[in-house]
Order: C-alpha cells, then sequence, then structure tokens
C-alpha cells in the first residue's frame, strides 16, 4: 500500500521552517527524536548516514507516524538512474529530496518529469524536489580541486539558475548564497534550503559557509536545516525554543 498524503499540521509560522536533521545511527534514535520534536519543528532531514543504517523502511515508519521527511540522499548519476531512484523516494511518501545539479539539466528534466507523471499515475502527492549547488563544508579551495574555476557564489547561482531552468522547485544552498539566488532567479515559490545553520549559542562544527537562523531567514531563506545544535543539546525541546526565540527578536 503505498502511503497516503498527510496535512498540513500547524500553522504556517517560523517553527515550520525549521528541519531537524536526523544525524544519528539507528532508527531508535531517529523515532525518540522525532516523537520529541514534532510538535515543534517543520519537517525531519534523514540522510546518507542513517538511510543507509535503517533503509527505506525506516522512512516508511516516520511518513506513516506523520512525520515531513527530507530525504537528503543527494542523487547524482545517470539520468535513467536518478529518475528511478526519484520515484521511489516519492512511493515512500516524503515531503522532499534532493539531487545534485552538477549532474546536469539531462538527469533533472528526466527525474522531474518520470516523478510528475508517476505521481499522476498513481494518485501520489509529488514530493518538492530540490537541487544541491555547492556543499556547505566547500569552499573556492574545494571547488578549485576538482577542476570548478568559478568562485563559490557564481558555481552556485549558476547550479540554481539551471535547477529552476529544469523545472525543480528549489535548491539547496549555503545561507551565504541566499541574496544571490534571489536576485538571480526570478521565481517567488523557489525554494531555498539551507544547512549551515548555527544558533547564537552553537558553534560551527565542520561547516564552512554558516549563519544565524534569524540572519538566514531575513535573507530570504525558505526552511532552515538545523542537526547538532538541537539533538546533541541535553533539552533537545529547549534548543528549539532558543532558535525560535532568536527567530522572532531577530525578525
Amino acid at each position: 500500500m503505498q502511503p497516503t498524503a498527510h496535512a498540513e499540521k500547524r500553522p504556517s509560522d517560523n517553527r515550520e521552517k525549521l528541519i531537524i536533521a536526523l544525524d544519528v545511527e539507528s532508527a531508535g534514535e531517529a523515532l525518540s527524536l522525532v516523537r520529541e520534536l514534532d510538535p515543534y519543528v517543520g519537517a525531519f532531514k534523514v540522510g546518507l548516514q542513517l538511510f543507509t543504517a535503517e533503509g527505506p523502511s525506516l522512512i516508511r515508519k516516520l511518513v506513516d507516524a506523520g512525520a515531513r521527511i527530507f530525504l537528503d540522499l543527494k542523487f547524482h548519476d545517470i539520468p535513467n538512474t536518478v529518475a528511478k531512484a526519484s520515484v521511489e523516494a516519492a512511493r515512500l511518501g516524503v515531503w522532499m529530496f534532493n539531487l545534485h545539479a552538477s549532474g546536469g539539466s539531462d538527469m533533472m528534466r528526466v527525474a522531474a518529469t518520470e516523478v510528475a507523471e508517476v505521481c499522476d499515475r498513481e494518485s501520489l502527492t509529488r514530493p518538492k524536489m530540490i537541487a544541491v549547488t555547492v556543499l556547505t563544508s566547500s569552499d573556492e579551495s574545494t571547488l578549485k580541486e576538482v577542476g570548478v574555476a568559478n568562485e563559490t557564489q557564481k558555481q552556485v547561482v549558476n547550479l540554481a539558475s539551471l535547477a529552476a531552468e529544469c523545472g525543480l522547485d528549489g535548491v539547496v544552498a549555503s545561507p551565504r548564497e541566499i541574496t544571490v539566488i534571489r536576485k538571480g532567479i526570478d521565481r517567488s515559490d523557489f525554494l531555498i534550503v539551507t544547512p549551515g545553520i548555527r544558533p547564537v549559542f552553537a558553534t560551527k562544527d565542520d561547516q564552512k559557509r554558516v549563519m544565524t537562523p534569524a540572519d538566514a531567514l531575513r535573507e530570504g531563506a525558505s526552511y532552515l536545516v538545523v542537526g547538532r545544535p538541537v539533538t546533541a543539546a541535553r533539552d533537545r525541546v529547549e534548543a528549539v525554543e532558543k532558535i525560535i526565540e532568536e527567530i522572532t527578536i531577530g525578525s
């Protein structure tokens, strides 16, 4: 049985914009975090570590429990392979998933087309499809190592524009590139999902291009991905409340 779509659970406010990264090792830890935090945030991100450890069955459990899931697997392969993987992500009932814009226009267009066709044929809710631009752990020296001559902002805007032209819903991008993406893409509904978010009370960890939640939303971010500042906190709900307070004061 295919998962059924669920309605928005809360009013559209700053809590809806928070996506908590489930960067944990087991289904038990993930389910516990979701049970604890689901009333206070908008969605949860499942990445490579947790998906590799627990597989699609965990995604189904989370979706069936009513959680909105951002499947962060960054698909990047030949167009047919990415399209088939994208269709399966849609069948899992995820709210959003991503693929690498650097895979090119054919890859993104084929994936978007096949997902739309399957969702229409099987009466599924089409997930939001967003493209990864430049990873927040990367900088210009990283780009040069892999043969990209563009400076970071230019590369981000180029990839974001390509994603928009291919019909994707938005991009994953560092908060430092939000403004240039908004200026470069004339679509009011274009989503910018920003990792590299660090509240005032948290450290940067391994992210190089970071920003506070309030600053990122002021710049034009649609959703904020927050991981360790919440999940590693002694009181996770309190950590979420501190973030909301930061946003409220800074807005």
